[in-house]
């Protein structure tokens, strides 16, 4: 089992804060597409650093496809459309936050269970070891979004039982208090609702859902997290950004253009 440290957080390092600050600058248009981001140079000034943590930067921004940048010329803004950070991926509040909704929930059950075969293959833990669950239909303004239960080591309960989880991000609360999510994984399937989950969500029987499975892990490769996020179809949408030679991350937004 996963156990919380006691240590002190990590401060982000210089390379992630420059890759913040101008992942932020073209979000918010500063820097818009087709246009090139400040020199190294001019970099190096504004943050007081070396051209090392600045080029490690400028390549995060790059394999998340929103720069097209090269030997001997400035990096170019290819796309303002905001991808998903680690936390928004594990957390609906977090997402839902910067998509400038109001997230809200129904809790259907919350607290410790004993893991079924199915969440114990998941989380690679043996059936009937306790687990904490959150069992709940997410709304974004007052609008029923996604149904979504989360199995989490039962490690984290004391931190969890701490949240308000009606407004305040879970995951953000795990990680302040030193939970070790490194890595993490998702698959998404298109199925149709049944009754109970149509009336959760405010569909019809057999519409269309988005189902996305995620498994969240430690560096060391202990399943913190397990859950399953069924979202409307009519209210979700996907893309994609490519750079040549590097893996596209996905994006993921309320409001769909598909109907």
């Amino acid at each position: 089992m996963a156990q919380l440290p006691t240590g002190p957080l990590r401060r982000p390092q210089q390379h992630e804060e420059i890759a913040d600050y101008l992942r932020d600058e073209i979000f918010a248009g500063h820097i818009p597409a087709g246009e090139s981001l400040p020199s190294e140079v001019e970099l190096c000034e504004q943050f007081n650093t070396s051209r090392g943590p600045v080029r490690q930067a400028v390549a995060t921004l790059r394999a998340e496809g929103l720069l097209s940048s090269g030997r001997g010329r400035r990096s170019l803004v290819l796309s303002n459309t905001r991808t998903e950070t680690f936390e928004e991926i594990l957390s609906t509040t977090s997402w839902l936050y910067r998509m400038g909704k109001n997230p809200g929930e129904v809790v259907n059950r919350r607290g410790i269970i004993e893991a079924d075969e199915t969440v114990a293959e998941k989380m690679h833990i043996a059936p009937g070891t306790d687990v904490y669950v959150l069992d709940r239909v997410r709304s974004a303004d007052d609008e029923p979004l996604v149904a979504e239960v989360m199995y989490f080591d039962a490690s984290l309960t004391d931190v969890i039982e701490t949240v308000d989880t009606s407004e305040d991000s879970i995951h953000r609360e795990l990680i302040r208090a030193g939970a070790d999510f490194n890595n993490l994984s998702r698959s998404f399937t298109v199925e149709r609702a049944d009754a109970k989950l149509a009336k959760q969500l405010g569909i019809e029987e057999d519409d269309p859902v988005v189902v996305v499975a995620l498994k969240a892990l430690t560096h060391n490769g202990d399943v913190l997290e397990y859950a399953v996020h069924i979202f409307r179809a009519d209210k979700v949408s996907f893309g994609l950004n490519n750079v040549r030679g590097h893996s596209s991350p996905l994006w993921f937004q309320v409001e769909s253009d598909i109907h």
